[in-house]
């Protein structure tokens, strides 16, 4: 659940101003303003029924001419359908221009999550993020398709039927443009009721997409079933699913009795307009009854777009609550950035020698550093490994290989570059990194596997495959490597999922090679299989094992035992196990 309306307006007033959403038009700006002169133009056009009616009735029918009246008749017709048609295609021409301009911002915010750290996506639910991609920015399609059309179109409206009022009576004009004020007012204070409840409500939109998003995976159903929890999760969505539908009913129906009020003065004013009429035909210089019927006609047509145009101020209160939570995403900082000039390499000169000198890091929960004053040289083609008891900082120090996070102390190099040197492409084809947790993507194996290298061609990515000791298993299936692996890998195996992710690495054939517990869900059988594969892959590689299995880095060039967050042993696994310190109580607890 989000704060009180009041940090709302904190958020607010820091992310949201109107010249930021201006911005969002800018583009588009010519396009605009061709709509903006044929909603102008359909106006004019519209105008003309009236001045054409008052003539009908204070001339034509008086002096029954029936020539003069077929012509007054047939233009009100005419421009009626011509005001009809530019309206259409000013319809089009807006709708055009709103998706457009959503598309730019909904990939906009796409590409700048992309750019954000692993520490934002660690303190962020998932489905908070969707619900912000997905909901939010379609909250605002009202805004720049409908909104934004029935704005122009009835501000055009409501200005030239103003100024047609004018010119009939200025009389009766001072009495019908008098209520304006007061309804503006009331419609305002309607309008910032309904927006602090508008991001409430949407907050609590992306509660419900995040328990979706948890509890209706294949994990999630995995969990509830066998912890039977099912009716429990069923009656939180029920609490979040009735707070929702609260909401829901408070922002509809908040203010309903002043907007019925403003409703109630705009009925009324056609027999307060004849009424006052009637005063003036007691006067010297009386109302024509064509005046009366022409303005009758003219406020029939400016209390519809007038309406509108209070609805969309009520409306465009209510975006603006939209705009907050997706300008307050676009607002997160990029911590990783690439330098204006960073520094490639070529392929063909990646060597693989990684330094680590003096590196430090902390998390930011204050619990102190992750990793202290870490110095480690690795040599271009060397295995090392990186051992230690849990939260001793190993995955953390992956994380920084990887440039997950930035270091806050010291450096790390990559054939003699600082990695915050490097171009983001000439660090993802240097180190290739395979996780404990793989990732796949709801596609086919080929498509898997191709993620590393589109270009890959299906013997290359038979030969990793094979390397990972996968291929016979996905020669096996029905539709080989065309089978859809499901959400997450969830056709597949722990260790099949890890083979998929190793064989998706070694299609890119790094210089570098991470391996996370990249072998924690694999058999015996298997691992030994796979980790007499990688020994040959390994050569001429530079490859940087973290793990928790000691028995997967017996033969690696060095080990490197890590113990709240410092190095504290570095040597072969024969003289860490024969020295009897933190390794040899690692080895004898595995």
């Amino acid at each position: 659940m989000t704060d009180a309306p009041d940090s709302y307006d904190d958020l607010a007033a820091r992310h949201v101003s109107v010249r930021r959403i201006l911005r969002l038009f800018t583009p588009y700006r010519a396009r605009i303003a061709a709509v903006v002169a044929l909603m102008i133009l359909a106006s004019a056009i519209g105008l003309a029924g009236p001045f054409l009616l008052r003539a009908i009735i204070d001339v034509a029918l008086p002096q029954q001419d029936l020539s003069l009246l077929v012509w007054l008749a047939g233009g009100m017709i005419l421009a009626a359908l011509a005001s009809a048609g530019i309206g259409a295609l000013q319809i089009v021409q807006s709708a055009r221009i709103g998706q457009a301009i959503l598309h730019d911002l909904r990939v906009r915010l796409y590409a700048h999550l992309q750019t954000l750290s692993l520490r934002f996506f660690t303190g962020t639910r998932t489905g908070e993020v969707q619900a912000r991609i997905a909901g939010d920015i379609a909250g605002l399609q009202s805004l720049m398709t409908e909104t934004a059309n029935e704005l122009g179109r009835s501000l055009s409206t409501v200005v030239m039927t103003a100024v047609a009022i004018v010119l009939l009576d200025w009389r009766l004009a001072a009495f019908v443009l008098v209520i304006v004020p007061v309804t503006v007012l009331i419609s305002a204070r309607v309008a910032r009721l309904r927006e602090a409840l508008t991001y409430e409500q949407q907050a609590r939109a992306a509660d419900m997409s995040a328990a979706v998003h948890e509890t209706l995976s294949a994990p999630g159903i995995i969990l509830a079933r066998t912890m039977g929890r099912g009716p429990w999760l069923t009656q939180r969505f029920a609490r979040i699913s009735r707070d929702l539908a609260g909401l829901e009913v408070r922002s509809h129906t908040a203010g309903e009795w002043q907007w019925s009020l403003i409703g109630f003065a705009l009925a009324t004013l056609p027999a307060l307009t004849l009424l006052v009429g009637g005063l003036l035909m007691q006067t010297g210089s009386p109302a024509s009854i064509g005046t009366l019927v022409a303005m009758i006609a003219l406020q029939e047509q400016l209390l519809w777009p007038f309406e509108q145009l209070l609805e969309v101020g009520r409306e465009t209160r209510k975006t603006r609550a939209l705009f907050a939570r997706v300008f307050e995403y676009l607002d997160k900082p990029v911590e990783i950035t690439e330098r204006a000039d960073p520094v490639i390499i070529e392929r063909s000169r990646m060597r693989g020698a990684v330094v680590l000198d003096h590196v430090s890091f902390s998390y930011a929960d204050g619990r102190g550093p992750a990793v202290q004053d870490v110095s480690l040289p690795i040599p271009a083609g060397s295995h090392v490994a990186i051992v230690g008891p849990t939260g001793s900082g190993k995955t953390t120090l992956g994380y920084l290989l990887a440039r997950l996070y930035d270091v806050e102390a010291g450096a790390i190099r990559f054939d003699g570059v600082d990695l915050r040197d490097l171009s983001f492409e000439t660090l993802s084809q240097m180190l290739g990194v395979v996780s404990q947790e793989p990732y796949l993507l709801h596609a086919s194996v080929a498509e898997n596997l191709r993620f590393a290298r589109p270009e890959a061609t299906d013997a290359e990515i038979i030969a990793a495959a094979k390397v990972a000791q996968i291929h016979d298993h996905i020669a096996a299936l029905p539709e080989g490597y065309d089978t859809l692996v499901g959400e997450g890998g969830s056709r597949f195996s722990g260790g099949e999922k890890q083979r998929l992710a190793l064989a998706r690495t070694l299609l890119r054939d790094p210089p570098i090679l991470l391996l996370d517990e990249a072998t924690s869900a694999l058999d015996t059988q298997t691992e030994r299989a796979m980790s007499q594969a990688l020994d040959a892959l390994s050569k001429g590689r530079t490859t940087i094992t973290i793990a928790h299995r000691l028995s997967t880095i017996r033969d690696a060039d060095l080990i490197v035992v890590m113990q709240n967050g410092r190095v504290v042993e570095t040597g072969t696994h024969k003289t860490l196990a024969a020295a009897g310190g933190v390794y040899a109580g690692l080895l004898a607890g595995s």
